[in-house]
C-alpha cells in the first residue's frame, strides 16, 4: 500500500544517524572557529552525508516540507565515518539567485 505524499519515511536509526553526523561537524567547526564566525547568525543546518543516501534524503525532504522558518540555510556535506584527521566536511551557505 502506498504511503500519503505528506508522510516522511523514517530511515531506521535516523536520529542516531544524524546526532553522529552532528557530533563530527560541531567538533570539526570548534576546531576552526573561523566557520563560525564565517556563518550567518541563526541558521538552519542541513546535514548531507555523502555516503549515506537514505539520510541524505530524509534530511533534504524534512527541509523541503518544513523548510527554514526563514533562517539561512547551511549545508554541511559529509561523510558518515568523519575522520577530522583526513576528511572535512564542506559547509556553505547556497546564494540567492
Amino acid at each position: 500500500m502506498d504511503q500519503p505524499t505528506n508522510v516522511i519515511s523514517e530511515p531506521s536509526n535516523v536520529v542516531e544517524r544524524n546526532i553522529g553526523l552532528l557530533e563530527g561537524v560541531l567538533r570539526y567547526c570548534l576546531a576552526k572557529p573561523q566557520i563560525l564566525e564565517a556563518l550567518p547568525d541563526d541558521f538552519e543546518l542541513v546535514i548531507l552525508p555523502e555516503d549515506d543516501p537514505e539520510v541524505l534524503q530524509y534530511n533534504l525532504d524534512l527541509l523541503n516540507k518544513y523548510g527554514s522558518a526563514g533562517k539561512p540555510i547551511v549545508f554541511a556535506r559529509v561523510k558518515s565515518t568523519l575522520d577530522l584527521t583526513r576528511v572535512h566536511p564542506d559547509i556553505y551557505v547556497p546564494l540567492a539567485v
